[in-house]
Order: C-alpha cells, then sequence, then structure tokens
C-alpha cells in the first residue's frame, strides 16, 4: 500500500488540495478559485487540475497517490459521494466522487466539509489519541462534526453533527434554517453582526466596531472583533457575553447527552479570541452539564488553523481507501 494520499477542502471561493503522507506532512498544495457561478463541471475540472497541480508540486509520482478525500459543503451522502444541496455553489445533486474519479482516475472519498475538520483535529490536531470527539467550528455559521470509538458519526439520515441548529432558546430569534433559538442564531459571526446592527444603527449605541469596519457593520470579520475585545469595547464585550452563554448551553447539552472525552472548538472567531473566552464558555458550560457530567471532559482549542480541511480530508481518504 503506498504513503501518500489527496485532501482537498472544497469552499465556495478556492479550492485547496495537497499531497500528504502517512504521518500528515505536508508535501506539496495548490490552490485555485472555485468559479462556483461556471456551474459543477467546470467546478470538478478545477478540482481535478489543483490535484494534479499538488501532485506535481509534491515531486511524488502518480502511482504513490492511494486516494482522495474531499471536504465539500452541504448536506451530502458520503456512501455514494454525491452534494445533495450546497447553497454556496449551486449544486444539488452532483455526483462528485463519481466525476471526479472519472477525470483523476483516483478513488474519491467525499464528506461534509465540518465533519472533515473534525476528523482533522481527530487524526492530527487536538483530539490526537481521543477515541471520542465532538467539533464545533463558529464562523459564519456553526457546524460541527462527532467521532464515536474513532469513527465519524453520521446518523440515520446521514445528517448528524447539525450542532449549530440544536434549541439553546425556545422562541429566540429566526435562524438561516427557519426555526427560531438556534445556537447558529445566538452564537454565529452572523448573530454577532445582527446584535451590532441592531445595537448600533438602531439604538445609537457607541462601539469602536464602528471605527474599525468604516461604518460598515455587514463587514464585521473575526480579526475585527478580537481588536474590539481587546480594546475592551464595552458593547462588543457584553454581546461576547452572551454569546459565551449560549455556547456553554449547547456544550453542557451535548455533554450530558453524549459525554464525550473532548470537545474540540474551531473556526474564525475561535481562533481570532484569547483563552478567556474559552474559560468563559467552560464556566457557562458548568452551569447547565449535571453535576459532575464535565469531569474528564476536555474542551479545548483545534490546532490545526486553515490546515484542518486538507489534513481531514486526507486522514478520510486514508481511512475509507483501508475500509473498502
Amino acid at each position: 500500500m503506498s504513503n501518500n494520499v489527496i485532501g482537498v477542502d472544497m469552499g465556495g471561493t478556492k479550492i485547496l488540495s495537497a499531497v500528504i503522507d502517512a504521518e500528515g506532512n505536508i508535501l506539496g498544495t495548490a490552490k485555485v478559485p472555485t468559479k462556483a457561478d461556471a456551474g459543477a463541471s467546470v467546478v470538478i475540472d478545477r478540482i481535478a487540475d489543483s490535484i494534479q497541480q499538488a501532485i506535481d508540486a509534491s515531486g511524488v509520482s502518480e502511482a504513490s497517490i492511494e486516494a482522495v478525500g474531499i471536504g465539500a459543503p452541504g448536506p451530502l451522502d458520503p456512501e455514494t459521494g454525491v452534494v445533495i444541496f450546497a447553497p454556496n455553489l449551486g449544486w444539488r445533486d452532483v455526483p462528485l466522487k463519481a466525476e471526479l474519479e472519472a477525470r483523476v482516475g483516483i478513488p474519491t472519498f467525499v464528506d461534509n466539509d465540518v465533519n472533515v475538520g473534525t476528523l482533522g483535529e481527530h487524526a492530527f490536531g487536538a483530539g490526537k489519541g481521543v477515541q471520542n470527539v465532538v467539533g464545533i467550528f463558529v464562523g459564519t455559521g456553526i457546524g460541527g462534526g462527532i467521532i464515536l470509538q474513532g469513527e465519524l458519526f453520521h446518523g440515520a439520515s446521514k445528517t448528524a453533527g447539525e450542532i449549530g441548529h440544536i434549541i439553546v432558546k425556545a422562541g429566540g430569534p429566526r435562524c438561516g434554517c427557519g426555526t427560531r433559538g438556534c445556537l447558529e442564531a445566538l452564537a454565529s459571526r452572523t448573530a454577532m453582526t445582527k446584535q451590532f446592527q441592531k445595537a448600533i444603527k438602531k439604538k445609537g449605541k457607541k462601539s469602536v466596531i464602528s471605527k474599525l469596519t468604516d461604518g460598515d457593520l455587514s463587514a464585521i470579520r473575526s480579526g475585527v472583533l478580537a481588536k474590539a475585545i481587546r480594546s475592551n469595547d464595552k458593547l462588543t464585550l457584553k454581546i461576547f457575553k452572551k454569546v459565551t452563554k449560549y455556547l456553554g448551553v449547547g456544550i453542557g447539552s451535548i455533554v450530558n447527552f453524549l459525554n464525550p472525552e473532548m470537545i474540540v472548538l474551531g473556526g474564525g472567531v475561535v481562533e481570532a479570541l484569547d483563552d478567556t473566552f474559552l474559560d468563559n464558555i467552560r464556566a457557562a458550560a458548568e452551569k447547565y452539564a449535571l453535576p459532575n457530567t464535565l469531569d474528564g471532559v476536555q474542551i479545548v482549542r483545534a490546532k490545526l488553523g486553515d490546515n484542518s480541511g486538507i489534513l481531514g480530508a486526507a486522514a478520510l481518504a486514508r481511512q475509507r481507501a483501508t475500509a473498502t
């Protein structure tokens, strides 16, 4: 059996491919724009091109590539590799696995991008050596992944891990999914942006956020939030107090139900903030978890950053290729 696999992190704006060896070393990478507007066939062509570029950059032979793993957005079937719906790409029922295998001639395995990020942290990052891990990634939305006994858990209809859509405030703000009170509607960067807009535009509150965004409150990125926190901006601290509370509600509920060994927190919002943010989340979780259920549960920061996608996709490729 050869030692190298390809990991592909596929987003709405860019495709990142990498050749990765058995130890998780990145041997060569290639990044290309997705060009989602051009349609699924063109995007898959671009994935194939990026894979070839990564192989060329790595200096390894194509014959040494055992499999390709892809983290793709949207609901999908990990067994057939069909992307059911990816709104950011404009995809419906796209047979990504079959189409890419036809282009590159290498066994290809597909899973949800957040599942793949969680798998990356389990294989090479914060969760290495831990059997039962829940990943929670806080960014534009909130995604999650579940690993039980070292394997990704998909559930009966293959949608397990939608942590952003557990209800933490019944009757709360409406979520993009149509329900009210989801964790994503209260603690994602999108939710925070809405809270800033409401406080500053509608209520006239003052905040350093206005200066940091040049008054464009639609452009509140994770780095801006980090700067506002460091400046002890009152409104930012108030909003983050709510965010940590609801993340604590969600984590406390997950611990009560699943009692994993580790919860890994990642995503742009978490990466941009200091350890005080994690301490506050832990404290909030303790309020909502049953007595002693948090004993032995580690709540930690993700380690892989932007590489979680390609490393997780590589771990997926290796696991699935070995199992087939």
